[in-house]
């Protein structure tokens, strides 16, 4: 198994939406277990991080966003725009076709694809009009 991460000490916000205090174990993406409380122990993770109370919650998506790349970077880039909905809690976001030129064809929303491959901050999806 790869190296592992274990946060503990943190205020999870769970499925019900009310907070408790619990960890967490993941590595790389997945997650590997949760619970409520301290761990049983901390053999196994790579990496111990003590969150000191503060809040662990689930990263929104976000399905409806203008980044206006190819085209209008002079508005706004994946770059600058995934890295602004990462800090504030967005991990995925859906983009819409409106660029120069729009994204209505397989060669558009791949170029879209490969730079956002490059650039973006968080997970991606794009649109394409039809």
């Amino acid at each position: 198994m790869s190296a592992t991460t274990l946060i503990h000490n943190a205020k999870i916000i769970g499925e019900s939406g009310k907070p408790f205090l619990g960890w967490l174990l993941f590595c790389h993406d997945e997650i590997l277990d949760l619970g409520k409380g301290t761990p049983k122990s901390t053999e196994g993770a790579a990496e111990v991080i003590d969150f000191e109370g503060d809040l662990l919650m689930p990263g929104m998506i976000d399905t409806h966003v203008h980044f206006r790349e190819p085209g209008l970077t002079y508005k706004a880039t994946i770059a600058s725009e995934s890295a602004a909905a990462v800090a504030g809690g967005v991990t995925s976001f859906f983009d819409m076709p409106n660029t120069i030129p729009p994204t209505t064809n397989l060669e558009s929303w791949e170029e879209k694809m490969e730079i956002a491959s490059r650039t973006s901050h968080a997970n991606y999806a794009f649109y394409i009009c039809l």
